[in-house]
């Protein structure tokens, strides 16, 4: 099992910057990719970026390229999200996941409980 946390959101006016961490624990000796995911209400979760154990393949949204950087700390077991130029459309719960492969998609089979990131216009 492994205990994923995350932190760091908040509200920010467009154009403005904030960094998300997720923090793991628990059975986190074996090498295992991790993404960050997000969901506004009334639709479904979306895929933000993703980052391999080593972070030799990361994948980002469309959406988010060239705004936002995923990066992780495996000596610390927390994997961040540097988010630039925000847009109220980003405005979403931003939720970490982990896994054995890294994926695209939300079939990852460890997740947090998720962020808020308020984008205001």
């Amino acid at each position: 099992q492994v205990q994923l946390v995350e932190s760091g959101g908040g509200l920010v006016q467009a154009g403005g910057s904030l960094r998300l961490s997720c923090a793991a624990s628990g059975r986190t000796s074996s090498p295992y990719a991790m993404g960050w995911f997000r969901q506004a209400p009334g639709k479904e979760r979306e895929f933000v970026a993703a980052i391999s154990w080593t972070g030799g393949t990361i994948y980002y949204a469309e959406s988010v390229k060239g705004r936002f950087t995923i990066s992780r700390d495996n000596a610390k077991n927390t994997m961040y999200l540097q988010m630039n130029s925000l847009k109220p459309e980003d405005t979403a719960v931003y939720l970490c996941a982990a896994g054995s492969l890294i994926r695209t998609t939300p079939r990852y089979d460890y997740w947090g409980q998720g962020t808020q990131v308020t984008v205001s216009s």
